[in-house]
């Protein structure tokens, strides 16, 4: 079976003379660069390889990182890399992602398991502790804390299920 890859950052900046560079996350994506990580650069150089092994990366959480590749040494290496995008193993990448990736979530449907009041997400927001979907329907607008006791898995196709807290109420718009 073949490996499913995924954009998940773009090379900013080069930071430094020893071959650093700064990722920033693409496509609504949390950051998912982390040491170990192997990660292929596009487009490709047309000399060297196209894969390399996350060295060290000190990542803010949602702006960005700071990262050192393997093989990547100096600054003229490391601006070869301006502008260009990071790919990873999906089967590499963190199983809770279907609830993060903004692209993807856009649109779906939510649907609380209790009073069965619908909405659609119509934003995702992040948040230093966790995102918040913004889901707006027919009784206006909820702001839904995406916790593991709210929104524990994302299907592929169909409504999500979302367990509403107590005291969260739709806002008129």
């Amino acid at each position: 079976m073949r490996d499913r890859f995924r954009c998940i950052a773009r090379v900013e900046k080069t930071h430094g003379r020893r071959g650093e560079v700064v990722t920033v996350p693409v496509h609504g994506l949390p950051s998912l660069v982390r040491e170990g990580l192997e990660v292929a650069v596009v487009p490709p150089a047309l000399r060297g390889s196209r894969w390399h092994v996350v060295a060290a990366c000190a990542a803010d959480g949602r702006h960005g990182s700071l990262v050192a590749l393997d093989g990547v040494h100096d600054l003229d290496a490391a601006e070869s890399l301006v502008g260009r995008f990071l790919l990873a193993r999906v089967s590499d990448l963190p199983d809770d992602l279907p609830l993060h990736d903004a692209g993807r979530l856009v649109g779906r449907m939510v649907r609380d398991v209790e009073t069965g009041d619908e909405g659609v997400i119509d934003e995702v927001m992040t948040g230093p502790a966790n995102d918040v979907w913004v889901v707006r329907g027919e009784r206006g607008e909820l702001l839904l804390p995406v916790i593991e006791q709210v929104v524990s898995s994302v299907p592929e196709t169909g409504a999500i299920e979302a367990s509403v807290p107590a005291g969260l109420v739709w806002e008129e718009v």
